[in-house]
């Protein structure tokens, strides 16, 4: 079982959970973070963390949300490695409440 970022991250990008991730398994691209689910160990330390609850448990992900555990796998193969906390984007409080946001993700 895997933990799996979701569209709310995408533009806000806050890092709070990495600081708390005993396994180092996020990854952080140009305006989303996403969970490897080869590394995640799912002890779930990261879900209160997120500001924008952008972050389930593989088996709730809304199902609006599913494409994200694939995207997440995907995204994770090939983005750094993030294992220290920073800065959300500098318009994430913008960003925080907008719907559809998988338009707006950069690879």
């Amino acid at each position: 079982m895997t933990h799996v970022v979701t569209e709310q991250c995408i533009r806000c990008r806050y890092t709070d959970c990495v600081d708390v991730c005993p396994v180092d398994c996020f990854r952080e691209g140009p305006n989303f973070l996403v969970i490897d689910p080869e590394e995640c160990i799912d002890c779930a330390v990261c879900i209160p963390e997120c500001p924008v609850n952008a972050i389930f448990a593989e088996e709730d992900v809304p199902q609006d949300q599913l494409a994200f555990v694939a995207l997440n796998a995907e995204l994770a193969k090939s983005w750094p490695s993030i294992t220290r906390q920073h800065d959300a984007l500098p318009d994430h409080k913008e960003w925080a409440n907008v719907p559809d946001k998988l338009k707006y993700l950069e690879r």
